[in-house]
């Protein structure tokens, strides 16, 4: 009888009684149990480094926009100046909206919600959740979602 072994060539029927986390490398596989605590903890972790990215890069923005006095005599560079200021802003308030989504999925992952769908209660596919880990939903579930508003916003 042939025996699988995790990421960390571990037999998970040996029971060393240690928790083994994914470590470099590990992605969610679908022959797996899903959301099991190997999986729950690599999104986690996915999360907090996506949120940690987008807290760096709006710093960074706040420390450019105190440096920067967007005084140039000429009304042309000005004006560029404050057009490439209120692009960044927007997409700073953009990351600031997905912050509060991420924050939303880790209390998911708290609360044994996480890779559910929230209409339909079915699991949403790893895939999707590699790509867009704060989906709520299936990709059906989104779609239906989408017709329904696009339906709502035409009458």
């Amino acid at each position: 009888m042939a025996t699988t072994t995790d990421v960390m060539g571990h037999d998970p029927e040996e029971g060393d009684g240690v928790e083994h986390w994914p470590g470099e490398g590990y992605r969610p596989a679908a022959d797996e149990p899903f959301m099991n605590p190997r999986q729950l903890e690599y999104f986690r972790n996915k999360l907090l480094t996506w949120k940690e990215s987008i807290l760096k890069e709006a710093q960074g923005t706040l420390a450019q926009l105190q440096v920067d006095s967007m005084r140039e005599p000429d009304i042309t560079d000005r004006a560029s100046s404050e057009t490439d200021w209120s692009i960044e802003l927007r997409t700073r308030d953009r990351q600031r909206k997905l912050i509060s989504k991420i924050d939303a999925a880790l209390r998911r992952i708290e609360d044994g919600e996480y890779g559910y769908c929230e209409v339909t209660g079915e699991p949403i596919s790893l895939g999707r959740l590699e790509a867009r880990p704060i989906a709520t939903m299936t990709v059906e579930a989104q779609e239906r979602h989408e017709r329904n508003e696009k339906v709502s916003r035409d009458e």
